[in-house]
């Protein structure tokens, strides 16, 4: 019984690193499913854009997206320099938890209806 556990034991832990590596599409993988598609397909997936502009005989449709994501702070009053006991006094440079704002813009190139190219700027792309 115990070969056999060990040989159980030993199957999982080789077979943990490939269970950690599974992940889905990147943001420029799901993305590029949208070339070639229609204007109409573009719109019914990701919504109405907040901005749109034709020259050249191209149409860009901009999507816009924000989140509001929590940043950790410094529990332990250890500043900038991450170190020092986790026990004792306060550091007065101790950092709270705060929040920021990222923002994702993508932006569609298309022509003569279809989906052409696509840009993506912000941290919040992903």
């Amino acid at each position: 019984m115990r070969r056999h556990a060990r040989a159980l034991l030993l199957a999982l832990l080789l077979a943990a690193p490939l269970v950690g590596c599974a992940t889905g599409p990147t943001f420029e993988q799901r993305m590029a499913t949208f070339v070639g598609r229609s204007e109409a397909d573009l719109v019914a997936a990701l919504g109405v854009p907040v901005r749109t502009y034709e020259t050249g005989g191209r149409r860009f449709l901009q999507f816009e997206q924000r989140a509001t994501v929590m940043v950790p702070g410094d529990p332990w009053g250890y500043g900038p320099w991450g170190f020092g006991p986790p026990w004792g006094y306060r550091r007065p440079w101790a950092v709270p938890p705060s929040y920021a704002v990222v923002g994702c813009d993508l932006t569609f190139a298309l022509r003569e209806g279809r989906v052409e190219s696509f840009t993506a700027r912000g941290q919040g792309c992903g």
